[in-house]
């Protein structure tokens, strides 16, 4: 409408001899074609590319001005042209197994344009890994609760794992990735998170070349809640357990804690698992037949060890009088936990995953940071490193 709107505007007969002359030497001019030349590499109709390090757009004798991939659902996949305007590289991975279009687009020095367009295919892979994750997506949690992955393979190059999860929260606060061993990397702030937090998780993975020739299949979205602050004291001296949330205390409870020989650990941990009953052998956790408790009610696991703040109905009169345990923290309850009434029942129902549990003035050490989800225990100046 534009190119009708100029041809028949204005009088018919004005300039007719100096119109011709100048339309023809603009005409000439269009003519000449670009002396920008636009590469793109993988060439057109390439099979089994790689999702990393294959994709890039150049361009000689003049300058990238636009590049746009695309998957096959229309989503564009990010990059970045050079200051010089020489390539254009992508600014993430690609998928695994997806075919992408490119189209790109230079400028030579006299402004006249090249365009070049290309399709091609990515690898499918032999051999793949995922992340097994908690929290679990829409949960509600604790303050005291990190976002943690386990990997089904060994990661070997971590650092393109990590790039390719994005966390994001509302309100805005730092948040730092740490890696225990391989297979499992620990997200967190420095400390605990404010309650109400809204945390966004994006893993990326797929196509991610976690170690050679084994690479990543989910894409996936996980969003959690941070809940009110609850954090509970427990002094295995003065064998008691203070409940605090939102600064206050709201109840204080006797406790049993590890007798000599079978101390509790202290330290910052954070409750990973909840059950009304639960059955306790000491041989999975190293001590024997010493003891096997089929029954035990109001559970919460506290390490990956096999600590846990639980009901005790066995106790007698040891809570807030002496420590009795082989290292749990036991709160009085009673067989089966059928009375909400107990210390036990009412801690279970005012916790939620993610709660901290802090021992103090125990005769044993700290807790590993990666033993359960306790990863507070570390500095913050070790946990970015």
């Amino acid at each position: 409408m534009l190119a009708a709107t100029a041809c028949g505007g204005g009088d018919a007969n004005a300039g007719s001899g100096d119109g011709k002359a100048k339309g023809k030497d603009s005409t000439a001019a269009q003519s000449k074609q670009s002396e920008a030349v636009v590469t793109i590499a993988p060439e057109d109709g390439a099979k089994s590319v790689r999702t990393s390090g294959a994709l890039k757009v150049t361009a000689a004798k003049g300058k990238l001005t636009e590049v746009v991939v695309k998957d096959p659902d229309g989503d564009r996949i990010e990059g970045r042209i050079s200051g010089d305007g020489a390539t254009w590289t992508p600014s993430t991975h690609l998928a695994a197994s997806t075919t992408y279009t490119v189209h790109a687009v230079a400028k030579d020095s006299e402004g006249r344009t090249a365009a070049e367009d290309s399709t091609f295919t990515t690898l499918t892979p032999q051999n793949t890994f995922i992340g097994n994750f908690t929290p679990e997506d829409g949960s509600k949690v604790g303050v005291g609760m990190p976002f943690s992955i386990r990997f089904t393979r060994g990661i070997t190059d971590p650092d393109a794992v990590e790039r390719a999860i994005r966390i994001t929260t509302e309100p805005a606060v730092e948040v730092e990735g740490h890696w225990f061993g391989n297979d499992r990397l620990d997200f967190r702030p420095e400390k605990y998170w404010k309650p109400g937090t809204k945390v966004s998780v994006h893993l990326n993975l797929d196509g991610v070349e976690g170690r050679p020739g084994v690479y990543g299949e989910q894409d996936k979205k996980i969003s959690f809640t941070i809940g009110r602050n609850q954090v509970s004291v427990v002094d295995a001296k003065k064998l008691k357990m203070t409940v605090m949330r939102d600064g206050k205390v709201i109840k204080t409870i006797p406790v049993t804690t590890g007798a000599p020989g079978y101390e509790t650990w202290n330290g910052q941990m954070v409750i990973s698992e909840k059950l009304k009953v639960t059955r306790m052998n000491g041989e999975t956790v190293g001590y024997g037949g010493e003891y096997d408790i089929k029954d035990v009610p109001h559970a919460m696991r506290l390490s990956t060890s096999g600590t846990f703040i639980h009901g005790n109905y066995w106790g007698g009169d040891a809570f807030g009088n002496r420590n009795a345990s082989h290292g749990c923290v036991g709160l009085r309850d009673v067989r089966g936990g059928w009375d909400k009434k107990t210390p036990a029942a009412w801690f279970f129902d005012n916790s939620m995953i993610g709660d901290v549990v802090i021992v103090k003035n125990s005769k044993d050490k700290t807790i590993a940071p990666d033993n359960g989800l306790n990863g507070w225990n570390m500095s913050w100046e070790k946990w970015k490193s």
